[in-house]
């Protein structure tokens, strides 16, 4: 049977080998549902999204999908700048509270987008781009790197971003949104920023991960101080 080296970092081994885990089985296992989903996503066509046959994707995540499907009527096809388009208008979806935090506002990404997106004629794309299909493969991928069941439009933001010749990655690079600190600010959000504040005595792993996303609590600190808040 093939081997795959699989590295983690020092305390996790040491947590692993305390804990006596199965190793092997816990790493075939992810390795075979990450592979469904990656799969499923290089298989989709816009009959799937139509048809909400990607029961990982959260609800918020395929109505951004549809809107964007919607907006690329007379492109070629459906864009990075659609998929883009449809976080946007879909106006209650995590990724545009993870961009208030980062103190980009969503209007500003929106008028900077639309120069990539002329009027809307003729019929809809009828597939992907490949930068658009590329992104929604690395959506996937940032919500498993993160340990998480769902795919949701915060992992799409990080999917745009990572994704290096999608229009929407452009656009959100030139307002001033980059992957890393996105993904910290995702990462601040899920995890529940008050909670990791109110911590006392907590271990090193913790302390560590409290100093990574000191800058991204400080932010948001300021976000809810101000006095339009």
């Amino acid at each position: 049977m093939p081997k795959i080296n699989v590295y983690v970092p020092d305390e996790l081994a040491d947590a692993i080998k305390a804990a006596s885990l199965p190793v092997s089985a816990i790493c075939q296992r992810a390795l075979e549902q990450s592979v469904r989903r990656v799969s499923a996503i290089r298989a989709m066509t816009l009959d799937d999204v139509a048809d909400l046959q990607l029961s990982q994707f959260t609800e918020r995540m395929r109505t951004v999908i549809r809107l964007g499907i919607a907006r690329s009527s007379g492109a070629d096809a459906v864009g990075t700048e659609h998929l883009l388009h449809g976080m946007l208008s879909e106006g209650s979806n995590l990724a545009l509270q993870v961009l208030r935090a980062m103190e980009i506002d969503p209007l500003l990404v929106e008028r900077a987008l639309a120069a990539h997106l002329p009027a809307a004629e003729g019929p809809r794309a009828k597939q992907f781009s490949g930068p658009a299909a590329n992104a929604l493969e690395l959506t996937v991928t940032e919500a498993l790197a993160l340990g998480h069941n769902y795919v949701g439009c915060e992992h799409l933001l990080l999917g745009l971003l990572s994704e290096p010749a999608g229009i929407a990655g452009d656009v959100l690079r030139e307002v001033g949104v980059d992957l890393r600190s996105a993904r910290k600010t995702v990462v601040a959000a899920l995890t529940g920023y008050v909670h990791l504040r109110a911590q006392a005595g907590m271990d090193p792993i913790v302390a560590a991960i409290r100093q990574e996303l000191k800058p991204v609590i400080e932010r948001i600190e300021r976000l809810e101080n101000r006095p339009d808040a």
